[in-house]
């Protein structure tokens, strides 16, 4: 490994660790505020409010953050090839199970309260998110995994699938960002503590984002 790598896998490691600290941050701080300020998580409650903070929190958790993990996993890890390989399908096939949960959530609660589906930005930002992730996933298992292409095959698909990755992160940013935006628009919270917490885990899952991007970047120099 010449000094440019070394270089390299240095800053990648660093930044890994910095993605780390800000995805478990985001998700500490969503804990607090879905359980001290919003009542609880309880997907089977008869109350509507508890039945949505599954919403946030699954999707967050898989789509975000087990996603983000699955891309460090399989570009900042020294390890063999199909131990990568496993561990960056196993953490999405994972997170898309959060997610089915997660969008069920949402659903049940506007059946609940009577409320129109699909209606926001942030509905269309987040469906589309997760419909392509489902494909990205299918592809890529059948692509590299069972029963896996041809070499050649993979070799053209790799880089759509990692540029594919790449913007499903940011998709799934930007609609974990306008849910929160939308969910402390809807309660008018304006400046209150709460709201205040709104903002501080949405940073967190920005910074989160950021920092698993530039990680999975430099780490490809290596």
């Amino acid at each position: 490994m010449d000094a440019g790598s070394t270089i390299y896998k240095q800053s990648a490691s660093r930044l890994t660790v910095i993605a780390h600290l800000c995805g478990i941050l985001a998700i500490i701080l969503m804990l607090v505020w879905l359980l001290h300020y919003r009542g609880g998580i309880e997907y089977h409650s008869d109350n509507p409010d508890r039945v949505f903070n599954a919403h946030p929190f699954f999707m967050f958790c898989g789509l975000v953050f087990l996603v983000g993990e699955a891309m460090m996993t399989y570009k900042t890890i020294s390890s063999a090839m199909i131990i990568q390989k496993s561990i960056h399908m196993f953490l999405h096939l994972i997170a898309l199970c959060l997610g089915i949960v997660g969008i069920c959530a949402v659903f049940r609660f506007h059946d609940m309260i009577q409320a129109e589906d699909v209606y926001s930005l942030h509905s269309w930002v987040g469906l589309s998110t997760f419909c392509l992730f489902c494909l990205q996933w299918v592809l890529g298992f059948f692509t590299f995994m069972f029963p896996k292409a041809g070499k050649q095959a993979r070799a053209s698909m790799l880089p759509w699938h990692v540029c594919g990755g790449r913007a499903l992160l940011y998709m799934a940013t930007c609609a974990a960002l306008t849910g929160l935006i939308e969910k402390a628009t809807f309660l008018e919270l304006k400046h209150h503590r709460e709201s205040r917490l709104i903002n501080f885990t949405g940073l967190f899952i920005l910074l989160f984002g950021i920092f698993v991007d530039l990680s999975v970047a430099l780490a490809r120099y290596v």
